[in-house]
């Protein structure tokens, strides 16, 4: 199985796209602005889009994609785009993008009977089976809004390794404890402010440095630990703490376009 990060910014500026991730050519793991980066022929390949929360920087990308494949999706007589998500996060969808005064109805168009889009909840703790022998299991996420994070099962061929993506999260012990029984090829984990704005991170339930620190000291071993959803103009600064940190996990920056294998 292969991620591609399509997005992976707390917000937008020249070079910066938020959080959007591909596996594989069909999948979608939350859909901020950088899944206009994708062609229109791989646009209309995406079967499944999976949310994090509701938040406009993970979902934005949903109603102009829905919008860009409709035709091409509809007369090669594709399903729907399935997007799976906590039923308090489409119901936020629903409510306040697909509304008609913010979007159209996607999940209503072209017809209410073969729409572009079809909502699917799911519940912390669930194991989704995508098809093609790809099992995402849904973990628990602490944020302001509801919200989860995704383990992506490698399968037997890469001995179950699990690609791991928090979600955006404050500090969260119940992840700890369900990754403690995992086998971990990448973990994707948000570190959105530096140690200066601990304060905002704290608000915001989001981390920093320090909390990175006291949080990764609950994973064992050394693990390939991939820093998401930093702010634009920000990098250094976050990065230069996460270095100060002393971890034994081997701690990157993501970067737009890296693509992780597992």
């Amino acid at each position: 199985m292969n991620i591609r990060v399509l997005g992976c910014s707390g917000a937008i500026a020249a070079g910066y796209k938020t959080t959007a991730f591909l596996l594989d050519d069909d999948v979608l793991i939350d859909a901020g602005t950088g899944v206009g980066d994708l062609p229109l022929d791989a646009l209309a390949a995406i079967d499944h889009i999976l949310l994090s929360h509701s938040h406009l920087d993970h979902v934005l990308g949903i109603p102009l994609l829905a919008d860009a494949v409709l035709r091409l999706r509809r007369a090669a007589a594709r399903p729907p785009i399935q997007v799976h998500a906590l039923p308090e996060t489409l119901a936020t969808l629903r409510e306040h993008i697909f509304n008609g005064a913010i979007w159209p109805d996607f999940t209503r168009l072209p017809t209410r009977e073969h729409p572009v889009l079809s909502l699917h909840p799911f519940q912390t703790g669930d194991r989704l089976d995508l098809t093609r022998g790809r099992v995402v299991e849904v973990l628990p996420a602490v944020h302001t809004v509801p919200a989860v994070g995704f383990a992506v099962d490698g399968g037997a061929a890469a001995g179950h390794a699990h690609w791991v993506y928090t979600g955006d999260t404050g500090p969260n012990p119940a992840l700890w404890r369900r990754l403690a029984g995992l086998r971990l090829s990448h973990l994707v984990i948000e570190t959105a402010f530096s140690d200066d704005e601990a304060e905002l991170a704290h608000i915001s339930q989001h981390l920093h440095p320090a909390d990175l620190g006291r949080e990764l000291a609950h994973l064992a071993g050394s693990v390939d630990v991939r820093i998401t959803h930093i702010k634009p103009g920000e990098v250094e600064a976050v990065m230069q703490g996460v270095r100060a940190l002393g971890s034994p996990h081997r701690i990157t920056a993501l970067e737009a376009g890296q693509g992780m294998a597992f």
